[in-house]
């Protein structure tokens, strides 16, 4: 068939704080993960201002799988950049500017990327030296 990838009900987690009461520098690094949930997050108004922190800040910036969906709200941050993605977010990377890397992980300045789920162990070892760096 035409799907990429399948995928199943996961848990329903009921947020604590809305993003437009998110302050940014009140955490130490940001993880985007994969899923749909980036489809739809990235149209939230507040989730740019929330992105561009971590990376005016030089803080950790991880992402997963679709999160590169996120990442294009953020274009002044990607152009030049290179970061790894699910293959099917390839065209949304490029059109934000930056160069997608056909790899398992990448990491780039205060940029963790991982393709996909499976790349998750390397992901997150990546992902906390770069916050024991930042101490």
């Amino acid at each position: 068939g035409w799907d990429t990838y399948t995928e199943s009900k996961g848990y329903l987690i009921e947020a604590q704080t809305a993003f437009e009461d998110v302050n940014p520098e009140e955490f130490d690094g940001l993880i985007i993960p994969g899923g749909r949930a980036p489809e739809y997050i990235r149209l939230n108004e507040n989730v740019p201002r929330i992105v561009a922190h971590f990376f005016e800040a030089n803080k950790p910036v991880g992402a997963i799988c679709h999160a590169s969906l996120v990442l294009t709200t953020v274009r002044k941050y990607m152009e030049g950049r290179e970061l790894t993605a699910y293959i099917a977010c390839k065209p949304d990377v490029e059109a934000a500017g930056a160069t997608y890397i056909e790899n398992h992980l990448h990491v780039q300045g205060n940029l963790v990327s991982g393709h996909a789920w499976p790349d998750l162990p390397g992901f997150m070892r990546e992902f906390i030296n770069q916050l024991n760096q930042n101490k």
